[in-house]
């Protein structure tokens, strides 16, 4: 796409679209030591989601520093669970490629809580934060659509974010694919080598040393202290999503 001036706009070739808490800083971090990869800085660009009303040029600025030989990423994990990122995506990219990470849909619904937690975002404790969910969200969707902002939706949405069977057929329905990678963070932790060469070869890019110094999971453990009575219900409430993941 031509950005003015006789230089042509470059754009991504791939996203990492999520989910939250599910590996997607260690993704990013091993990518970015690929010298054929150009990820756009901040981490987040939040352009299918929050800054959609930017446009595209504004997006295609943080992309202008990539060499012709690079490959243009970025990862935003809000994309996955956005109602409109899907079709902004679609019809903005249609070539992109799609890599998606999804984590234990109970660890990743608690490590969200304490992320929240920690950043000042959560005052509620766990199981009253649980609780207030639905009410904390009823109007979250049709406000997104209409373009207002919707701060529990990305803050307070620990459940819903953990329920993949209602986010990926958004994408399914409009990307063929073979431009979908969808992975288990768990598997990248315990077969790290086999799922980046996975990565390095669905992005077309060449083989690459395993970056090794990189934290997995950012956070600091707290779920550990959760009970096995609390997960069982987590447990029960993402039936249908365990069921989706076998």
């Amino acid at each position: 796409m031509d950005a003015g001036f006789g230089k042509t706009m470059r754009l991504p070739d791939f996203l990492g679209i999520g989910t939250q808490k599910g590996g997607t800083t260690y993704l990013h971090g091993l990518l970015q030591q690929h010298p054929q990869v150009y990820l756009a800085h901040p981490k987040e660009l939040h352009f299918f989601s929050l800054h959609h009303h930017r446009g595209l040029e504004w997006y295609g600025h943080h992309f202008d520093a990539a060499t012709a030989d690079q490959h243009c990423g970025e990862v935003t994990p809000y994309y996955l669970f956005h109602p409109l990122a899907a079709e902004r995506i679609a019809t903005a990219l249609p070539k992109v490629k799609l890599i998606v990470l999804l984590r234990d849909p109970v660890e990743r619904t608690l490590s969200q809580y304490f992320h929240s937690k920690r950043l000042g975002l959560e005052p509620l404790e766990l199981e009253e934060a649980l609780a207030a969910e639905p009410q904390r969200l009823a109007d979250a969707e049709a406000a997104l659509k209409r373009g207002e902002a919707h701060k529990s939706h990305q803050q307070h949405s620990y459940l819903s974010r953990s329920r993949y069977e209602q986010q990926l057929p958004r994408f399914e329905a409009l990307f063929p694919s073979e431009q979908m990678q969808v992975l288990r963070s768990e598997d990248f932790f315990e077969r790290p080598q086999q799922l980046w060469a996975s990565v390095l070869a669905f992005l077309s890019l060449d083989e690459f040393p395993l970056p090794t110094s990189l934290t997995r999971y950012s956070g600091r453990g707290e779920a550990v202290a959760v009970s096995p009575g609390l997960r069982q219900q987590l447990r029960a409430q993402l039936e249908l999503t365990y069921r989706w993941l076998e």
